[in-house]
């Protein structure tokens, strides 16, 4: 008989986590893993492109939830999800990252008794304010089996109680994605429709609300890319929301007129790959993209004052910036000049084989 996983997915980042697993999983014939999807992020441009770009299966159930408040949308999705775990009870509950269909589906399943999996644990930015920490901690907390991306992760699971018997450092399934894909983003090369070179520009995201719902920060942050166009280049992906706050501040039409500022829509993985990859620095809050420039050896400034992946600091190419726009005018100097010192070096187990060690483990447990 056949060990039933169910693999949830719900936001942006989860697909690219759970591809990994996928592509592996032919390799692991005792395992059936059953995509879940919850509609957390919910149109085409932020899921749907996904699923067809990976190579992933058609989700066995999509709750539909849709964007909400944290506490409806996390209600709603454990509503949906002890309503599928009655009728189609799995052997395991895999979740991935930090988003509200991880703590949801973790926490229906502590109370059914489900063995819970959590993938990318361990990450710690030590700032409760952001309601990913707090995802965090709690999935943590509930979780039978913890996957390990980084050293840092086992020892903020170590220190607080958790048995050495729980974790296990295995790599991250990002980079699996990311080193499977990179040849077909490298033959993409996305930045040309924008008539731009290899390596001339800056890639910009951001969509924390300590960024972007936030009035002054965000004001302080156009005048710097506004400074930033006058020296390159800048690709802006405009998240939904951040999209809708620079309106809202009667800041998208500075940026707009600006002939060196394209402003575009989400992008699918591999046309973000492309533009990644290709460009000359990444700026950012995301915490996907620290991982992946720290991969591809591209420099990136990162608008926060923490980081919950500290090994893209201390062996890849992240900076942290914040508003420390001092910094940030030194540092893009020293990027145009070529004398970032940062490089990359060989992160243990991001190899592109963190997905058929989590399955292995999972064959056997």
């Amino acid at each position: 008989m056949k060990k039933i996983i169910d693999i949830i997915v719900g936001a942006r980042p989860n697909f690219m986590k759970v591809a990994a697993l996928f592509a592996v999983a032919e390799n692991f014939p005792s395992l059936e893993l059953r995509l879940i999807h919850t509609g957390q992020h919910y149109d085409v441009e932020m899921s749907g492109v996904f699923f067809s770009e990976l190579g992933l299966p058609a989700p066995v159930k999509h709750f539909g939830v849709g964007s909400k408040s944290h506490a409806i949308q996390t209600a709603e999705i454990m509503l949906a999800y002890e309503e599928w775990t009655d009728k189609q009870r799995p052997d395991i509950c895999l979740v991935v990252g930090d988003v509200n269909s991880t703590v949801a589906c973790a926490l229906v399943a502590s109370k059914k008794k489900i063995l819970i999996v959590h993938v990318e644990s361990g990450l710690r930015s030590f700032d409760r304010s952001m309601p990913e920490e707090l995802n965090r901690i709690i999935t943590d907390n509930l979780s039978d089996v913890l996957f390990v991306n980084e050293p840092s992760g086992v020892d903020n699971l170590i220190r607080e109680g958790n048995s050495p018997d729980k974790v296990h450092l295995v790599g991250n399934v990002m980079i699996d994605t990311l080193l499977a894909q990179r040849v077909k983003a490298k033959k993409r090369k996305k930045y040309l429709e924008f008539g731009l070179e290899h390596k001339e520009y800056a890639f910009v995201t951001l969509h924390r609300p300590s960024n972007v719902d936030d009035n002054t920060e965000l004001a302080k942050i156009v005048d710097q890319l506004l400074w930033l166009s006058d020296i390159m280049p800048v690709i802006f992906s405009l998240h939904p929301r951040t999209k809708k706050q620079l309106h809202k501040m009667k800041l998208y039409s500075l940026l707009e007129v600006v002939e060196s500022i394209r402003l575009i829509g989400p992008l699918s993985y591999i046309d973000a790959l492309s533009i990644t990859d290709n460009a000359k620095v990444v700026i950012t809050d995301s915490g996907g993209l620290q991982e992946e420039t720290s991969v591809l050896g591209v420099p990136c400034l990162t608008l926060r004052n923490n980081t919950e992946r500290p090994i893209t600091i201390t062996k890849g190419t992240n900076t942290l910036i914040k508003s420390d726009w001092g910094l940030f005018r030194r540092l893009i100097s020293k990027i145009e000049e070529d004398e970032y010192l940062k490089d990359s070096v060989e992160i243990p187990f991001w190899d592109g084989q963190t997905g058929s060690r989590i399955l292995k483990f999972l064959e056997n447990i």
